[in-house]
């Protein structure tokens, strides 16, 4: 449990992991502020483009956060010094593990806020944009840093770990705000009524987190052997295999090819977690089907992660430390 800790708090201590988080929520919210004249599509544009930098932004997040917990700790021989306690190497990796989902888990939380007020306040041709709620939302973050600050300067506290504690709790409050107090008159609209959040995008971004919990433990498996760039350049290889997988293996499987079928099984299938275009159409009483979809992805997570977890530890039991 301490390990686990020590390697959520290393991990959010990192100025890269408060830039992406707060970036990525403000440009989440940004894109439902432009214009896009989509012929009637602007709000699923905008939708979609929010869950796929939740997406890119959460595996980049990924395999640095998991090259900072292992790959970095043994160079420095930190690892050996945590090894030569009574510490088993499987506990060791399995708690560095918990700490990198548990991160990942808070990224992937303040993006989901940041994606729901995105279907919130996307408009079509025919509205305007939501500045009101673009200026509470930026507002939090920037309050954010100003009170990180504050309690760096005065209290000489940690401002990384500090800005994302706050920004984590004051775009929280700014969510609720927007989602279920302030209401606001929709352009030609006859009555004020409240903007609405489009909660089938929750199940979505529930099958993003579960996807870079599975993307963090193959990277967590390439960082006992690998450092940074090469653990980037095999998990972006991993990635786009696995995107491609129905295309070029699928067929072939299904006409019994044993090769096909070998990688397409190996390979983890990423479109399984891709839900933007099949909740599209999905009316709000319908959606506990995709929740139960939601539950299998959860299986296939389970099987495919504790493979992943087994093949870093072997691969770790017999790495060299010293």
């Amino acid at each position: 449990m301490t390990i686990a800790t020590n390697a959520f708090m290393e991990l959010v201590r990192q100025p890269i992991f408060l830039l992406l988080t707060a970036g990525s929520s403000l440009f989440i919210v940004f894109l439902a502020a432009v214009p896009y004249f989509g012929m009637g599509e602007d709000t699923k544009l905008v939708k979609d483009s929010a869950l796929a930098l939740m997406l890119m932004v959460g595996l980049f997040v990924a395999v640095l956060s998991a090259s900072a917990s292992v790959a970095h700790e043994i160079r420095t021989g930190t690892a050996l010094a945590v090894l030569a306690k009574p510490v088993g190497r499987a506990k060791f990796l399995l708690a560095k593990y918990c700490g990198l989902a548990a991160a990942l888990v808070l990224l992937a939380y303040v993006n989901t806020l940041a994606t729901l007020l995105a279907s919130r306040m996307a408009f079509d041709a025919y509205g305007e944009a939501d500045l009101v709620g673009t200026g509470i939302y930026c507002g939090a973050v920037a309050l954010a840093y100003v009170l990180a600050g504050f309690t760096n300067y005065f209290l000489r506290r940690s401002f990384v770990s500090d800005a994302v504690l706050l920004l984590t709790v004051l775009t929280t409050l700014a969510f609720c705000a927007l989602a279920f107090l302030i209401e606001l008159k929709r352009p030609g609209a006859t009555e004020p009524g409240m903007y609405k959040v489009d909660w089938r995008l929750l199940p979505a971004c529930v099958l993003v987190l579960l996807a870079l919990l599975l993307f963090a433990g193959l990277a967590l498996a390439c960082s006992t052997r690998y450092d940074t760039v090469p653990t980037l350049v095999i998990c972006t290889s991993l990635f786009l295999l696995g995107l491609m997988s129905d295309y070029l293996f699928g067929k072939r499987a299904e006409a019994g090819s044993w090769w096909a079928t070998v990688f397409h099984t190996v390979l983890p299938n990423w479109q399984l977690f891709w839900l933007a275009d099949a909740i599209e159409g999905t009316r709000s009483h319908a959606i506990e089907g995709v929740w139960g979809y939601v539950g299998k992805a959860t299986g296939y997570v389970v099987g495919y992660l504790g493979a992943s977890l087994a093949v870093a530890l072997m691969l770790f039991e017999d790495r060299e430390l010293s």
